[in-house]
């Protein structure tokens, strides 16, 4: 006799949001003088959630708020932190606290033009964070 095997899908419907370049003024870094003369920075979020009731009924309320995403950026990256882990850390945790379709997260926090004595564009630090 054959066993039976069954294959389990966790979420057939998941669906994702991308919002790219959110771009920021901020005071992030180990340096005293980063703190004061601050920076720009470039934010990359991509979340992913049950986008499936939203696409039926057409209904903000049923879908993961762009702009309340982008809202979270910016409040957090208005906190001066030392190390953009952290950063992308307090964006992520805000991120899933707040809003509770979405089940993955990935941010990318680049600082641009870092003062790390080169010619550089930017140094980005990913992080992601699941339910």
């Amino acid at each position: 006799m054959c066993p039976i095997v069954f294959i389990f899908a966790k979420n057939l419907n998941v669906g994702s949001i991308k919002i790219k370049n959110i771009k920021v003024f901020a005071y992030h870094g180990c340096l005293d003088e980063e703190g004061k003369i601050g920076s720009d920075y470039r934010v990359d979020l991509k979340v992913k959630g049950d986008l499936s009731l939203s696409a039926k009924t057409d209904a903000l309320k049923d879908t993961i708020d762009y702009v309340h995403l982008n809202k979270i950026v910016k409040e957090e990256m208005a906190i001066r932190s030392k190390l953009l882990e952290t950063v992308a850390e307090r964006i992520l945790n805000r991120v899933l606290d707040e809003l509770l379709i979405v089940q993955k997260a990935t941010v990318d926090v680049s600082k641009i033009n870092p003062p790390i004595g080169g010619n550089v564009q930017m140094v980005t630090v990913r992080r992601s964070k699941s339910r």
